[in-house]
């Protein structure tokens, strides 16, 4: 499941990426649309990612809003907040992450437009916080001893109040599809910054951060998002 989802961010990546450059080799600007065509203004949307796994991905449930300010002609201020909650399922343990987190940085659009055009080949930086909680299910003891199988705890222990930091690095595609109605796709990479633990536990899995590992502080994520785009001024 994890390769197919893989597989079909990279397609999409891909198709997107076409989309912005067919369209600006088939759209070329008219001496009129050189002078007050650049649209500047507040771009809010969804993440579409989310809703699509919580429908497909047992266990799994999520919701993000997505937005961005443009600040110069390359520079956009942007931020994500959202919420998830992930089952974690494994024979010797059961647990379940819940909770909200906030991402806030910039966009640098590394893309020419035509005058009049706002479609972009993206980096940017977030610095990523989250607030949560982590509910153990049932876990098992360890034993050595093959005579006694391990024993099994099903007792509910809850963990809140936890937080965790990182920073991001995200690269996308973003292409207007209708007039200020824009589709993108991003792809970020991760570095837990804090971490707070509960006590005798790890945290498998932080909302906003995605899957957590002992033997690494980074993390992956990807998203697909539709935003509108409301027009302050022009310049």
């Amino acid at each position: 499941m994890k390769m197919k989802h893989i597989s079909l961010f990279f397609i999409n990546f891909f198709f997107i990426s076409a989309m912005v450059c067919a369209q600006e080799q088939v759209t070329a600007p008219t001496i009129d649309s050189l002078t007050n065509t650049t649209k500047y203004g507040l771009r809010i949307g969804a993440d579409l990612a989310k809703p699509l796994r919580t429908l497909l991905e047992d266990g799994y449930s999520g919701f993000e809003l997505v937005g961005d300010f443009r600040i110069s002609d390359r520079f956009y201020a942007a931020a994500e907040i959202g919420t998830e909650e992930k089952d974690y399922d494994e024979t010797n343990l059961q647990s379940v992450t819940s909770g909200s987190y906030l991402k806030a940085g910039f966009d640098y659009n590394a893309y020419n437009n035509w005058l009049g055009l706002n479609n972009a080949i993206h980096g940017g930086l977030r610095v990523g916080v989250s607030s949560f909680t982590q509910e153990l299910q049932s876990y098992s003891i360890y034993t050595d001893n093959a005579t006694f199988p391990p024993a099994t705890i099903n007792e509910t222990i809850e963990y809140d109040g936890l937080t965790a930091s990182w920073l991001e690095l995200i690269v996308g595609v973003k292409t207007e599809v209708l007039n200020n109605l824009y589709l993108s796709i991003n792809l970020q990479l991760k570095h837990m910054l804090s971490d707070e633990q509960p006590d005798n536990f790890d945290n498998l899995y932080v909302p906003g951060f995605n899957r957590t590992y002992d033997f690494s502080e980074f993390g992956v994520g990807y998203g697909y998002s539709l935003s509108y785009l409301i027009p302050i001024f022009r310049k």
